[in-house]
């Protein structure tokens, strides 16, 4: 299954171990998850003769992956080599496309030649072989490599969303050796992007909005300057709110591995409520119609809120930027509460006092003594 040619290997061995596979020319130390990727690389015919290796697994309950994407970085489009050992014990390898985030490892053919894939168990480590045609001469490739567990069923199962996991993924030049990390660091800065976007957006400016709106236009001498005000902030929050989102949407499409259902639903749902919102700005001008029209929009606004909170933390949970950005957020909350909480204090004080001094004003207009 080795070739050579006087033109083939262009770049040396760049792994941590390479004894037990001196048939191959070039290896790598992949970044997470243990691995490492040996492979020959024949210019002239275009094929690729590779070993992918995990250690680190102590059980029979674990499946490896390695796979090319040739349309993005990330899982879905991913042409992967699978192993994991069946129920008599003994290992499985074979092929595997995958079109969708639900997709399960199962049986396939790959949208490139394969031949002779296999795969050994041996020091508590699996590795895969296997033979494959390159599409054209451009050596440079998307790659992504993953382990998970096997289901009750003996299939494997989805594999964790740890940073080892969220971060198994690059770029690989097989004719210099060289491995990519402009892509991982890209898919970081969206993400950071993304989270900084909604917090902003969603997370501080809507709920400042609502604290506007339901506190200072009680003081007189706010005139109608609070419902500016209120529209302004409102504004921009969904408008940089969208900014986040449209980015999240974007990560979801390219970085596939990274499957959080309830984050991006709750992020569609917001978007939605927030864009009803705006249309509900046009206020009915018949008082009859303008009471249902508050308790609409007062209700979908504070939905808005409180859906907004939970997707920062659940945001905050999975980007896991470390723990002074999620203090950082709650202490932003926390300001705004007792903000929120002085001025429903400060605003029952100035109601009970205006009320008061009316009602002594109309006593003092009915008196006897005034006629």
């Amino acid at each position: 299954m080795v070739f050579f040619s006087t033109a083939i290997f262009l770049c040396k061995a760049q792994c941590s171990s390479t004894s037990e596979f001196s048939n191959f020319a070039s290896c790598t130390d992949l970044d997470v998850l243990n691995s490492v990727l040996y492979w020959n690389y024949n210019i002239s015919s275009n094929k690729v003769e590779i070993a992918f290796r995990q250690s680190g697994i102590y059980n029979d309950s674990t499946w490896i992956a390695w796979a090319i994407n040739p349309t993005s970085i990330g899982m879905i489009g991913a042409q992967a080599f699978v192993a994991h050992p069946r129920s008599d014990g003994r290992l499985i390898a074979y092929t595997s496309s995958i079109t969708s985030r639900e997709t399960i490892l199962e049986k396939g053919k790959l949208s490139f030649p394969v031949y002779g894939i296999s795969a050994i168990y041996a020091n508590n480590s699996i590795t895969i072989f296997a033979t494959l045609m390159l599409y054209s001469r451009i050596s440079m490739v998307n790659h992504v490599w993953q382990r998970g567990p096997m289901s009750m069923d003996n299939v494997p199962s989805f594999h964790g969303h740890s940073k080892d996991n969220l971060w198994s993924y690059g770029t690989l030049n097989f004719l210099s050796g060289k491995t990519g990390k402009r892509g991982p660091e890209r898919f970081m800065v969206m993400k950071k992007i993304h989270g900084g976007l909604n917090v902003i957006g969603w997370g501080i400016m809507l709920p400042l909005g609502v604290v506007i709106a339901r506190y200072i236009k009680v003081f007189k001498t706010t005139d109608s300057a609070w419902f500016y005000i209120h529209v302004i902030c409102q504004s921009l929050g969904y408008i940089v709110g969208v900014m986040g989102w449209t980015t999240g949407l974007n990560l979801g499409v390219q970085l596939s591995g990274f499957n959080q259902k309830a984050h991006g639903y709750i992020g569609i749902s917001l978007f939605c409520l927030a864009t009803t919102q705006i249309g509900l700005f046009l206020r009915p001008k018949e008082l009859k119609f303008r009471k249902y029209w508050n308790i609409i929009h007062i209700c979908i606004g504070y939905g808005i809120i409180i859906l907004s909170v939970i997707n920062v933390f659940m945001g905050i949970n999975i980007l896991k930027p470390g723990k002074k950005w999620k203090e950082a957020y709650i202490s932003i909350l926390a300001l705004l509460g007792t903000v929120a909480v002085l001025l429903e204090i400060g605003t029952a004080c100035y109601l009970f006092f205006s009320r008061k001094n009316k009602n002594l004003e109309t006593t003092d207009g009915a008196s006897p003594f005034n006629s």
